[in-house]
């Protein structure tokens, strides 16, 4: 019997998984990979709400200038980023869900909720998107029909509500088209891969 010779503990035996399998759920197909990629878009969004800020203090406390869009533009940037948060993790299946059922089942069995779960969330996004587009309607035309975006009413009067409605109801109209893929990519057989937490 050998002794180690350093003091290093020994780390448990952890599955090493790419950085590919990380970023992109394989049944997620291609849109899964496109959203993947965009996603590192709208990360930079967080970084540009908080360069905003800390300008909008350095202007207000040091030379009493405050500007009339700073604060908007810094809530219109955080939201577009959490609006699309949803459809990421949907394309990596990192979604918040309730495993009690799941987690106990056969390999088999697991496979086939999968399938009835990306229908049950496909039969939610769509009514989601019906839904957003109701909004998004009022939010793009007066009630005689004239075309009209929806502001804020500040100031500024930027036209964010509006444009937040409309990236609303076609990022659900994205995540509806990602759990058909997923649908089918999960009815067709495919195996979820190894080691993936469902958390």
């Amino acid at each position: 019997m050998s002794e180690r010779l350093d003091d290093t503990p020994m780390a448990p035996d952890v599955p090493q998984t790419s950085l590919s399998n990380q970023e992109a759920l394989s049944e997620a197909g291609w849109l899964g990979r496109v959203i993947t990629v965009a996603a590192r878009g709208f990360a930079v969004c967080i970084l540009a709400a908080m360069a905003i800020l800390v300008m909008e203090v350095f202007l207000r406390y040091v030379f009493n200038r405050p500007t009339i869009w700073a604060h908007e533009t810094s809530i219109f940037l955080s939201a577009v980023t959490f609006i699309f948060g949803g459809l990421y993790c949907v394309a990596r299946n990192t979604h918040i869900r309730v495993v009690l059922i799941y987690d106990v089942v056969r390999a088999s069995l697991r496979h086939l909720l999968d399938v009835v779960i990306s229908i049950a969330c496909l039969g939610a996004s769509l009514f989601f998107a019906w839904a957003s587009w109701l909004m998004v309607k009022k939010a793009m035309f007066r009630p005689d029909g004239s075309f009209f975006l929806e502001t804020t009413g500040s100031a500024w009067n930027s036209p964010a509500p509006a444009v937040l409605k409309i990236f609303l109801f076609c990022v659900l109209v994205a995540m509806s088209l990602q759990f058909l893929i997923l649908t089918f990519n999960y009815a067709r057989g495919c195996k979820a891969p190894k080691g993936h937490d469902d958390v």
